[in-house]
């Protein structure tokens, strides 16, 4: 018995040994340093505001630079926002995970969705191995409050006789399990959300729900899907069964309008593919390599901030790029909801299902960057932004800017129109 005992402890040991000692190297990983000098706060919000259930959060750092994640520089890193958590270790790599948010691309705000109830926020800046710097560059923790009802909103006037309708699809009908929904509208205008436009609205699917409240933003969830870049059809993916579907246009600010722009509420009976009465849709886009595209929000957009379609600028201009409803991480980082940015110049959109090319009409923003300094000859050009993945593979749906075009001459935005 002696023997078993120790030849047990024995073996204890051996295996804790090593991870005692990888703990112990875990804990001694050196930390960049940073000048004490250095601030990290909040923009425009303060402690116990009461807050939307979603709102855009803007970071603020002073005596050190923003680098996207992977970049090692002196006085430099990316932010962290803590959420309903305390500080994690100060000498371990940050999380990752619904609690610890990182923002790799170098971001300096973000929309972040909270519960009602009361919640705390809070900043961490950290090198580009995710490990905080020494001494650490903490905000302070603050508290928010988001309302247990929804704010109501003034809602959009809609022309009378507006309707919206299913295309192809009648009460009772049955689809394949992968079935495209087309949809329809009259006396009304499809415009982006985000786009303010009289007489204008997005569609919003209902699935499996009863209609929202009417003088509130429609939820964004699996029963209430948004299309917000102004699509009038997706292919929906539902289990073999009974379900509901209602179409109900929103206004730029994903609220309906008044009157209401709804259609009846159809029922549909969902069946395998194979024993569907319609034909099945095409399979997933795929690229060369056999991956499927990864998927992105359906209200997601990207868009120019600096030039607007029709703008003067100068032979050397920096474009800033703004997105919605998606993060920016670096090429080669997989996250769910985030991609990089791709500036195509004078050229038309490549293929979806194919990495885009890089070159001098297709330029790789890899770092997660958000501005580009370009460099154009004299003359009209075309602009346009297109998000794609960590493989620099396009989303599915595609995540794409309308198509600008600028004017490049020597004096820039004062240049005399030609007439």
């Amino acid at each position: 018995m002696l023997r078993l005992t120790q030849a047990f402890l024995l073996a204890v040991l051996a295996v804790a040994i090593p991870f005692a000692e990888a703990s112990a190297q875990e804990r001694a990983r050196q930390r960049s340093p940073a000048p004490a000098t250095a601030r990290l706060s909040f923009v425009g919000l303060a402690d116990k505001a009461q807050v939307p259930a979603k709102l855009t959060v803007r970071f603020a750092i002073s005596g050190m630079e923003v680098l996207p994640a992977g970049q090692a520089a002196r006085n430099a890193g990316h932010h962290h926002l803590l959420i309903d958590t305390e500080l994690p270790p100060l000498d371990q790599p940050i999380p990752s995970d619904f609690n610890h948010i990182h923002f790799g691309g170098g971001q300096t705000e973000a929309e972040i969705a909270l519960t009602p109830g009361r919640h705390t926020l809070q900043l961490l800046f950290a090198d580009h191995n995710h490990v905080p710097h020494d001494p650490p560059i903490v905000s302070e923790r603050i508290t928010v409050e988001v309302p247990a009802t929804a704010a109501e909103k003034p809602r959009s006037a809609a022309a009378p006789g507006a309707r919206v309708f299913f295309i192809d699809l009648q009460d009772g009908a049955t689809i394949p399990s992968r079935a495209k929904i087309r949809f329809g509208t009259e006396g009304i205008t499809v415009t982006p959300a985000g786009t303010t436009s009289a007489n204008g609205g997005h569609h919003h699917l209902l699935v499996d729900t009863e209609l929202p409240a009417l003088d509130r933003e429609i939820p964004s969830d699996f029963n209430h899907l948004h299309f917000g870049r102004g699509q009038t059809e997706v292919e929906l993916s539902l289990p073999p069964g009974e379900h509901t579907l209602q179409l109900l246009l929103g206004d730029h600010e994903h609220v309906p309008h008044d009157p209401p722009v709804v259609s009846p509420r159809i029922r549909v009976r969902v069946v395998a593919d194979a024993q569907a009465s319609v034909a099945a849709p095409p399979p997933a886009h795929t690229h060369a390599a056999g991956r499927a595209r990864t998927a992105s929000p359906n209200d997601a957009a990207v868009y120019f901030v600096y030039p607007r379609d029709g703008d003067r600028i100068y032979p050397t201009s920096t474009i800033r790029f703004g997105l919605r409803n998606m993060g920016v991480a670096p090429a080669g980082v997989a996250k769910p909801n985030t991609g990089h940015h791709h500036l195509l110049v004078d050229t038309e959109p490549p293929s979806f299902g194919e990495p885009i090319p890089a070159d001098l009409n297709h330029i790789h923003l890899g770092g997660g960057q958000t501005e580009y300094k370009l460099t154009l000859p004299n003359g009209r050009h075309t602009l346009q932004l297109l998000l794609a993945d960590e493989n620099h593979v396009p989303h599915d749906p595609p995540v794409i800017s309308e198509r600008i075009t600028v004017i490049v001459a020597p004096g820039g935005p004062h240049a005399r129109r030609r007439r």
